[in-house]
């Protein structure tokens, strides 16, 4: 069960990986949803190392 759940914040995690790359790479990238972004993968990230 546990393994189930970190596989899919780890799914999350990247998908945000994607978005936050996509808006760095945006002509005019929004730095609001930037940040938005990274500290939501940093939320994944301690999640997942939390086990």
């Amino acid at each position: 069960m546990a393994s189930s759940h970190v596989n899919a914040l780890q799914s999350k995690h990247a998908g945000l990986e994607d978005r936050l790359h996509e808006e760095m790479t945006r002509p005019a990238p929004d730095a609001a949803m930037i940040q938005q972004l990274k500290k939501e993968k940093l939320r994944l990230k301690e999640e997942i190392a939390a086990g």
